[in-house]
């Protein structure tokens, strides 16, 4: 499936069957050939909007799978940049394609999201496509340990994609999607979280700032505007707030 590198039919219904972290070690050999990997141009292009905020010391890539958003990462921190993920099958994958020696220096680190093991240690952090994993009620303990984790006047940043209209078929293949696991889930132990629709952008904006968070959003170039004139890709930027303040993101609650 996906293509001759991609994994079969019966390994992805294994991986489904599975808990996220046995399923992530299962599918974590071809995890690069399947779409779930966010593509090369959405990480340049959140490394070059973050650019004019930096320099940036210390950078951690929050769920960071197999290691792809290491690359921007390593564009925009000087001095270090870690991996955090909760399966062990990813990181593997990551240690062997992304070499140790920088600068910056790489390190990998086996740990959950939910309960990060850092305080006071980046300036940066940042998350591409993690955000199905998490229920709308462990939104406040992932941005308070986000929060812990950065430095005063550090930023957390992920880019946010504006869902298709229910008048696109992609709005109806999410939705399945999403109906297909929520039924998963009730009939098969342990579950496996992964939704598409879960999370509300204004939740997540609310749940920023209520952890201390001073949140802007930016147009992120290159993907286009819908119908409305709403940019279809944004860069959410939020600073923690008891820190000398840094260049603005620009522009400021585009669209």
């Amino acid at each position: 499936m996906f293509g001759p590198e991609g994994p079969t039919l019966r390994e992805l219904a294994a991986q489904a069957l599975s808990s996220v972290e046995h399923g992530y070690d299962l599918l974590a050999p071809k995890f690069d050939h399947t779409p779930f990997r966010t593509p090369d141009h959405v990480l340049d292009a959140v490394a070059e909007a973050l650019t004019p905020l930096g320099p940036f010391t210390d950078g951690l890539d929050l769920c960071c799978g197999t290691g792809a958003g290491t690359r921007p990462l390593a564009r925009l921190c000087r001095r270090s940049v870690t991996g955090v993920d909760f399966s062990a099958g990813m990181l593997d994958v990551a240690r062997r394609r992304v070499p140790p020696d920088g600068p910056p220096r790489v390190a990998w680190v086996r740990g959950d999201a939910r309960s990060l093991p850092f305080t006071g240690a980046f300036d940066l952090v940042v998350s591409f496509g993690a955000f199905g994993h998490f229920l709308p009620e462990e939104l406040p303990g992932l941005f308070a340990g986000v929060r812990a984790a950065l430095r005063p006047g550090g930023r957390f940043a992920f880019p946010v994609f504006a869902p298709p209209r229910p008048t696109h078929p992609g709005f109806w293949l999410l939705a399945g999607f999403d109906t297909v696991m929520r039924v998963r889930n009730a009939l098969w132990r342990p579950p496996f979280v992964m939704y598409y629709r879960a999370l509300r952008l204004g939740a997540v904006l609310g749940e920023l700032e209520r952890a201390g968070f001073t949140v802007e959003l930016g147009a992120l170039p290159g993907f286009g505007r819908r119908a409305d004139g709403s940019p279809r890709g944004r860069l959410l930027v939020a600073a923690r707030g008891d820190g000398a303040p840094g260049p603005a993101l620009t522009p400021r609650r585009a669209g």
